[in-house]
């Protein structure tokens, strides 16, 4: 069987977080292994998906050592290369044949040696050995710049300054940066730990609990004092619901440059491109404290003035990225006196970003709230990194210190001075929560029994205070920082986390009070279809009930749920049908050459009437493409049609104890069965029309089964279970050809001979149908198989003979046979 490669659609809001080791530790207050701290990062629920180590140049530089060439002669046997003795601080010089042109005696060079493992920048690594080049000997090699990975040059030989020492170790001369990188899984309540001061916090009251007191190394300055107020910016925010707080200040005179080595290196770990010192401060910033900042060039904020306020609806805005969007007038925006300068919380704008020229910004941080930046960022594809920590709601307490230390760092950076006070407008200050919980509602919850103490210790080191501590429940005061932190429940998570996941109490018995179960026949319904299917060689499913409105009609969409904030433009409403991405499925697949399919999945769909009234249905759908079998030198391949998924259908039905199954034309439309569960209709089998088919790219034929799951179940229900035993005396076997008119169909057929009610019959099984000229215009034959039983004796001829005359009036009366003799 070929491998199935299902398509699974993220879930968006599950996100990662990339965090440096040394960066972390520079907030810790003592030194953690990186392993060890991998398991402290687990054990506290932020799970660690990958730890790896990350070298700026790759290899490190290992076995590249200083070398002074002392000598270099024409190489006696070809024109384009010299032979170099090289000292590398041996008591022996090393003979290194080298082909740059640019090479001589007195340079300072990088030399990799015998047994060392170059990385260059493009093409597969290199393990030096001893050479022989047209015959002398070449005992390593001098490097070029992309040859050991400190640059992108080839043009020669790397020349190192004077200062360089022979036999110096490489690594010590170009002091390549290392670390070590952690891949957090982040749940999407953890808006916390989307920063590494957030990550080393947790840490931190890990040891608390664990070993002893601890307390995060903060970065923030102590004492902040402005250099001048030669360039005040006046602020306003009209919109005071979608911006509760803004702070922000301005540094003239800067030089906007490249980022220092550290910076750069710091960004380039986690995954972030340096831009320039400016922008390179903003973003980390970002991933050191999570609150997003923004700067402005002062010279496109006309008037001295900054507006928070949400434009007319169509207005125009090029982004950074310097495309042109048109605004509703539910975003808002952060504007000059004139015109809109940045998408707040999302992206900037094009006029007011910072250049090379920018001498003077006035530098942003503000909170925004989170529902306005989420709808924004929808509306208009901006999926950034400032949108996704706003709106999950960042630390509303933290706006004025994080932008007073991103102040002082760019200063650091950049030179300049702050010229303005901190504009601080914070109108209606918000009020912290408050959430009690019950000491017996947190053994309840976590299975564990909790001292009081500990639980405080754990609350105080994540930040929580304390406000009023009863016998058996405690009130505590939630920190800004915290914002999913709203119910008793949240407060048990936290104490759980910091406590370590890994120490909850399991027992050694459970003790459960049986119940009767209205799901369980329901449920192992299930479980017996899907394992009858995959003993047949199908594969089950799982696909994402969220899918794209373009799939349907119009008249499809008027009852079906849209989504109001969908995660994506592609995924916008729930599906009224399973068939779109079941198609999707097996497009990926076909994409992949997996070209023969057999597919099912247990899911749902979903309706609305318009009024405020939704509907889910179960369903169970069947897919089925390519060749039914492989082909083999005693068998044809046979591919998947209609016929194929009817019996599938049947024995589905079948197997889930319904004897009586029919199917028939849905209206004039061939390619459609209903298939009928006695009276009822219990779902279709199609071949999916070649229209659908082709808008996901599929050119062969798809047959789909498509049941309602719960009228199948319905259906089981009113069935009662018989048990018989098997019959102890032989079956008989009569054959049957009859000629009808080419339209007349075995369940026409089958449904005249259930009418006849022959009791003995067991089985019919039709197997030839052969059409022919010489049958007559409009006919077709048709052979059938009955098997007759009796469970009381062995019948005779006679016995046969008259059920088949029976069956034979019988179809000759209401279907025209002609018999065959």
């Amino acid at each position: 069987m070929p491998l199935i490669i299902l398509t699974f659609t993220p879930r968006k809001e599950q996100s990662n977080m990339t965090i440096s080791y040394n960066w972390l530790s520079e907030y810790l207050p003592r030194t953690i292994e990186p392993e060890a701290l991998s398991k402290i990062l687990t054990a506290i629920g932020l799970e660690v998906e990958s730890l790896e180590a990350y070298e700026s140049i790759k290899g490190g530089l290992k076995g590249v050592v200083i070398g002074e060439v002392l000598t270099c002669e024409q190489h006696p046997n070809a024109d384009k290369l010299k032979v170099t003795t090289v000292n590398v601080g041996a008591e022996v010089p090393l003979q290194v044949v080298c082909g740059a042109a640019n090479v001589a005696a007195g340079q300072k060079v990088a030399v990799a040696t015998v047994g060392t493992t170059i990385f260059p920048v493009t093409g597969d690594p290199l393990t030096m050995k001893v050479a022989k080049i047209r015959g002398v000997e070449s005992h390593g090699m001098i490097c070029a710049e992309d040859e050991i990975g400190v640059g992108t040059s080839h043009d020669g030989i790397m020349v190192l300054p004077d200062t360089a020492i022979p036999g110096q170790p490489a690594a010590d001369f170009f002091s390549p940066y290392s670390d070590w990188i952690y891949e957090i899984g982040l749940t999407p309540n953890r808006m916390d730990a989307m920063s590494h001061l957030g990550v080393a916090k947790d840490v931190c009251a890990y040891l608390t609990h664990h070993e002893q007191e601890t307390k995060a190394v903060l970065p923030f300055a102590q004492h902040f004092v402005a250099d001048n107020n030669s360039l005040p910016i006046k602020v306003k925010v009209e919109n005071q619901q979608a911006c509760p707080r803004f702070t922000g200040l301005t540094i003239s005179g800067i030089t906007v440059q490249e980022s220092p080595a550290w910076l750069k290196n710091r960004l380039i770990a986690i995954g972030q491109r340096p831009i320039n010192n400016i922008v390179d401060i903003t973003n980390y910033i970002l991933h050191e404290t999570g609150q997003p900042l923004h700067a402005y060039d002062t010279a496109a904020i006309t008037n001295g003035e900054v507006v928070v306020k949400n434009m007319a609806e169509g207005s125009s805005f090029i982004t950074l990225d310097e495309k042109e969007r048109k605004l509703s007038s539910e975003d808002l925006m952060v504007c000059n006196s004139t015109e809109g300068m940045c998408i707040a919380g999302v992206f900037g704008g094009i006029k007011s970003g910072v250049s090379n020229t920018t001498k003077n910004i006035f530098l942003e941080s503000a909170w925004f709230h989170p529902v306005s930046v989420r709808k924004t960022s929808l509306r208009h594809g901006l999926r950034t990194e400032a949108a996704t920590r706003f709106e999950k709601g960042v630390d509303i307490s933290n706006c004025a210190e994080v932008l007073k230390r991103a102040a002082l760092l760019i200063k650091e950076v950049a030179g300049g001075q702050i010229s303005s006070e901190v504009t601080d407008l914070y109108p209606q200050p918000q009020p912290r929560k408050e959430v009690s919980v019950k000491y017996h509602y947190i053994k309840k919850l976590s299975g564990k029994n909790y001292h009081p103490e500990n639980v405080k210790r754990i609350l105080k080191a994540l930040g929580f205070e304390v406000a009023k501590e009863d016998i058996d429940e405690l009130t505590v005061v939630v920190p800004y920082s915290k914002p999913d932190i709203s119910i008793p429940a949240d407060i048990v998570e936290e104490i759980i986390r910091i406590d370590g996941l890994d120490n909850i109490d399991i027992p050694t018995s459970i003790t459960i009070s049986p119940a009767v179960e209205q799901l369980g026949m329901k449920e192992a319904l299930k479980d017996k279809i899907a394992g009858y299917l995959v003993g047949l060689g199908f594969v089950e499913i799982l696909t994402n009930s969220i899918t794209n409105s373009k799939y349907f009609s119009e008249d499809v969409l008027s009852g079906t749920v849209k989504m109001i904030n969908n995660l994506s433009a592609e995924l916008d409403v729930l599906r009224p049908s399973m068939l779109e991405t079941g198609l999707e499925t097996i497009a990926y697949n076909l994409n992949r050459k997996n070209q023969h399919l057999q597919l099912f999945e247990f899911g749902k769909t979903y309706a609305t009437s318009g009024a405020g009234e939704y509907t889910e249905a179960e369903r169970l759908c069947i897919y089925l493409t390519g060749q039914a079998h492989e082909t083999g030198w005693r068998e044809k391949p046979g591919s998947f049609d209609i016929y194929y998924g009817k019996g599938i259908a049947k024995a589905v039905v079948q197997l889930s104890g319904i004897a009586t199954v029919a199917f028939e034309p849905s209206g004039t439309d061939t390619n459609v069965l209903n298939i009928f569960a006695g009276k009822q209709i219990i779902g279709t089998v199609a071949e999916v029309d070649k229209k659908n088919a082709a808008a996901f790219d599929i050119r062969q034929t798809v047959v789909f089964i498509d049941i309602d799951y719960a009228a199948l179940v319905k259906a089981v229900r009113k069935q009662k279970i018989v048990y018989q035993e098997v019959s102890k005396f032989p079956a008989m076997q009569r054959d049957l050809a009859m000629v009808v008119n080419t339209n007349t169909t075995y369940a026409a057929i089958e449904a005249v001979v259930q009418k006849l009610k022959i009791s003995r019959l067991q089985d019919m099984r039709l197997f030839d149908v052969f059409e022919s000229d010489k049958l007559g215009a409009g006919k077709k034959s048709m052979a059938i198989s009955f098997t007759f039983v009796d469970e009381e004796k062995t019948l005779t001829d006679k016995e046969a003979d008259s059920m088949m005359a029976k069956l034979i009036q019988g179809l000759e009366k209401e279907l025209g046979a002609e018999i065959r003799k």
